[in-house]
């Protein structure tokens, strides 16, 4: 019998909360168990809890014997996970546990998100809640839902849900580095009307773009990785210009906040040979484009059946067209913060229907103004090809404050701790801190965690020695501000 993945991990606590969290499905919009296990938990170690009308759970937990009168610390993650998996998986998010397994330094999953993001945070907050050898005053454990969807949980938490003026977010994915400052954003979707006519004629085609590493729109837009989508829409063109070619069926990305790894098509042609040559000199240029940030990617032109009846060719068109115009990508650096990017945009997701085609954009940046900007130009884009915007909503950014009391104490402890201060930063991701700062007037806060790589894909992965780091630094944080 294999051992555990979890066998010999340190802290134990900690590792044990992450393992339960692995067995629950927890993905937007399904969190109700793991809310029931949070609570649960909670009445067994005699921890008051709540949860509100959008499903976010507070836990309350005593202080330390002579800690009673420290200010109450707010410890906040998220409920939810992003549930990405390769095309290969079977795995179902709604019910399977994830399949976690060992490799070296990493522990990381079998073909799906891993869920360290945000279970990391949770698992770190219920370890210290029950940990005896952790000093700290008292402590909320706030636990909001939907936050990989829109920060929906944190956007419904209504006054007096907590009540501590410290606050200490968990969802930071980089070992030695405190966050004080993160973007805010906007979703848009464009909705396009098509046409159908006629009948498929000709060989029909599935043409699949995969093996991309996608990865998470803020976090990773920097990275240069391809675009599954915009890549595929580029395909078809080349296509389109080359034989004649309709369109049947087109789709690509699943989440709003992961840059697309796979999309695919369905087509019929009139010259097979002539799309083969087209496909292999496309397979040339995305190696020399994107050879060292996807070395995986695979474009394949197989046999397919012709389901649905093709769009005409002028919706055809307009389909192709405006996913080449839609943005994508980092639009602008950060002039206050060197290597931040300051504005950005993920073509996310692309769906063709019966009669109309969904298009979804993710907007960030770290300057408000800029996502309306960009809101403006998708806006365009869609109305030029016949479309209709829409705007999704949005959430605030969370503005830098270094003279941050709880700061200062960070930057103290950590040097104490591991010889060295942190990286003081601001993360090109939406942090709920932002939101939460504005419900909750006059917070103090900040985010870090442990080493996350690759969050919002089947790449994702912890590094296991950051992790003790990371709870070492979260247990001497609370102990010097119960003082």
């Amino acid at each position: 019998m294999s051992a555990s993945p979890f066998e010999g991990l340190k802290p134990e606590l900690l590792w044990r909360h992450f393992e339960a969290l692995t067995r629950i499905p927890r993905c937007s919009g399904n969190e109700t168990a793991a809310a029931r296990f949070v609570q649960a938990w909670a009445e067994k170690r005699g921890f008051t809890s709540k949860q509100d009308g959008a499903g976010n759970v507070v836990v309350q937990v005593p202080a330390s014997k002579g800690r009673e009168g420290a200010p109450v610390v707010v410890l906040q993650g998220h409920l939810d996970m992003v549930g990405e998996k390769d095309s290969s998986s079977s795995h179902d998010f709604a019910r399977d546990p994830i399949p976690v397994v060992r490799r070296g330094e990493y522990l990381a999953a079998r073909g799906t998100t891993l869920g360290s993001d945000n279970g990391m945070g949770l698992a770190a907050g219920m370890a210290v809640a029950e940990d005896s050898a952790a000093v700290h005053g008292p402590l909320e454990l706030l636990f909001t839902v939907e936050e990989e969807v829109g920060l929906n949980g944190a956007q419904a938490l209504e006054p007096g849900f907590v009540s501590g003026k410290i606050m200490l977010n968990l969802d930071s994915e980089e070992d030695g580095a405190v966050y004080v400052g993160c973007a805010g954003g906007a979703d848009s979707r464009a909705v396009l009307p098509v046409k159908r006519e006629g009948q498929a004629s000709g060989k029909v085609l599935r043409i699949t773009l995969a093996g991309f590493k996608g990865g998470h729109s803020g976090l990773d837009i920097n990275a240069g990785r391809g675009n599954a989508i915009k890549m595929l829409a580029l395909l078809l063109a080349r296509l389109r210009d080359a034989v004649s070619l309709q369109l049947l069926e087109i789709s690509g990305g699943d989440k709003h906040n992961a840059i697309p790894r796979e999309a695919q098509a369905t087509v019929t042609v009139d010259d097979a040979a002539r799309v083969e040559a087209v496909v292999d000199a496309f397979r040339a240029d995305l190696a020399a484009m994107f050879g060292k940030t996807d070395p995986g990617f695979q474009v394949t032109a197989a046999a397919g059946e012709s389901g649905s009846a093709p769009l005409s060719r002028a919706s055809r068109d307009a389909l192709l067209d405006l996913l080449l115009a839609m943005p994508h990508g980092v639009l602008a650096m950060s002039q206050a913060v060197e290597g931040l990017v300051e504005t950005s945009t993920n073509l996310a997701v692309v769906r063709l229907e019966a009669d109309r085609a969904e298009i979804q954009e993710s907007s960030r940046s770290s300057v408000m103004p800029a996502v309306a900007a960009v809101q403006a130009e998708i806006f365009a884009a869609a109305r030029l090809a016949g479309a209709e915007p829409r705007d999704e909503g949005g959430y605030p950014g969370w503005q830098p404050d270094m003279d941050s009391p709880v700061l200062a104490r960070a930057v103290k402890v950590h040097e104490r701790l591991f010889g060295r201060e942190p990286g003081i930063k601001a993360i090109h991701a939406g942090l709920e801190c932002g939101i939460i700062g504005e419900r909750f007037g006059g917070m103090d806060m900040l985010s870090f965690g442990p080493q996350i790589e690759n969050p919002h894909s089947p790449s994702e992965q912890v590094r296991i020695d950051t992790v003790e780091r990371f709870y070492g630094f979260l247990k001497a944080l609370l102990a010097d501000i119960a003082g």
